[in-house]
């Protein structure tokens, strides 16, 4: 009975203590002081305040606290309560170099998307060309543990902050793929993420029955380089004559927001591209502008269960806005806004604040997109999808992309409306 009361009163001063931290947090110029235990107490009572304020979703500052005390840490705490793999606290170190990563916009690592599905950290997709995707890893895999560490309740920053490091240092991954498990070992190196990976022209005489050229883009990931890619990439496409487009997004895992609507953009004419849905139901809605519009165009996207985010947000403004259609499987599903928000003492806390809602107002996060003509890609073809930045041409025995280019004929010969 004592040790409940004792227990009880615990908890009592934690949420009174909740409470102070939130009106500190309204206070960015005091500073922190104190041991390194007073300090991840505070930034405990930190995180809870904020995740009470502002997370998508409503949680009570009693489960919190409870689960802080039990487990004994803040990710621990956060993944007791909050079905979220993306909110996720950041020591000093791990915070410094995701800043660091986002300054310089290159990294020491091993090139590969990751993402939490199932409560698993799963590889989104390797990068074209880097170690790993050099060194077989593919979309799908599990990554069960890094150099020896397991990373059941790894947060997503934590697993990646472990792959990064100094080029020319090794990493060993323990994968598992279907039963299979695998040990790889992967040489770190200095990773420059490409975007545009091909463009070319696909014509009649390569696919009999194609009712003109047509244009072929493949697009990686969503960064900086993006647009002046895509830009390059469309003005040659068009000086080509190309009647219709097919955008390949397939195991395309995101990137940055900005460049998607960007891209989202130089599409649409006018109307939505995504809604924004933020934790008090705030709706925030980008709108496309007529200046700029590429050439209306029949338009295929390409997508599968590893075309991610930004790439989702992007096929489902096309999709709604009578632009494209979908073809191949249904997408990830990862529809969720993090807000980064530095805290005392130079940790961070990635925080899930809003949720994505494509054009329509189809919600995203744990659905994904199912594509107006569903096609699986046969296992024995699975690897065609990395050999797509090749440089021996478009593999037209690739299923996916056979029919995406058949639904492309139709759609230039008016057999079917923009959108199934």
């Amino acid at each position: 009975m004592q040790r409940r009361f004792i227990r009880i009163s615990l908890v009592a001063v934690l949420l009174l203590a909740v409470a102070g931290a939130a009106m500190l947090a309204q206070q960015p110029g005091r500073a922190e002081t104190g041991s390194g235990e007073n300090e991840g107490l505070r930034s405990a009572l930190e995180v809870i305040a904020l995740v009470r304020a502002h997370h998508v979703e409503k949680v009570d500052t009693f489960s919190l606290v409870r689960a802080y005390l039990q487990t004994g840490t803040i990710n621990g705490m956060l993944r007791e309560v909050l079905e979220d793999g993306y909110t996720r606290y950041m020591d000093r170190a791990a915070f410094t170099r995701m800043q660091e990563d986002s300054l310089h916009g290159q990294f020491g690592g091993i090139g590969i998307m990751v993402g939490i599905r199932n409560e698993r950290l799963t590889i989104i997709s390797p990068i074209s060309g880097t170690p790993g995707f050099r060194a077989g890893l593919r979309s799908g895999d599990l990554i069960r543990m890094i150099d020896g560490q397991s990373t059941e309740n790894m947060s997503l920053e934590e697993a990646v902050s472990m792959m990064r490091g100094p080029e020319g240092e090794p990493v060993v991954l323990t994968i598992q793929r279907g039963e299979e498990m695998l040990e790889v070992a992967v040489i770190r190196e200095t990773i420059e993420v490409p975007s545009v990976e091909r463009a070319e022209v696909i014509a009649p005489e390569d696919m009999p029955g194609l009712r003109g050229p047509v244009g072929y883009i493949l697009l990686s990931n969503f960064n900086e380089k993006t647009m002046p890619q895509m830009n390059q990439a469309l003005d040659k496409l068009q000086a080509a004559g190309v009647q219709g487009l097919v955008l390949d997004l397939r195991n395309n895992g995101g990137g940055l927001l900005s460049t998607a609507l960007e891209l989202a953009d130089r599409f649409i004419e006018r109307g939505p591209i995504v809604h924004v849905v933020s934790s008090d139901n705030q709706r925030r809605t980008y709108v496309a502008q007529p200046e700029g519009t590429f050439p209306s165009m029949p338009m295929v996207v390409l997508v599968n269960e590893y075309s991610a985010s930004a790439s989702e947000i992007l096929a489902g403004a096309l999709r709604d806005n009578d632009v494209a259609v979908l073809v191949g499987t249904t997408t990830f599903g990862k529809g969720s806004v993090q807000t980064v928000v530095p805290l005392r003492g130079g940790a961070g806390l990635a925080l899930t604040t809003a949720h994505y809602e494509t054009a329509g107002g189809h919600f995203i996060h744990g659905i994904g997109i199912t594509p107006d003509y569903v096609v699986e890609l046969p296992e024995e073809q699975q690897d065609l999808l990395y050999e797509r930045g090749a440089d021996e041409g478009v593999n037209l025995e690739d299923v996916q992309l056979r029919r995406a280019l058949e639904v492309l004929s139709e759609l230039m010969g008016g057999r079917l409306r923009p959108a199934a």
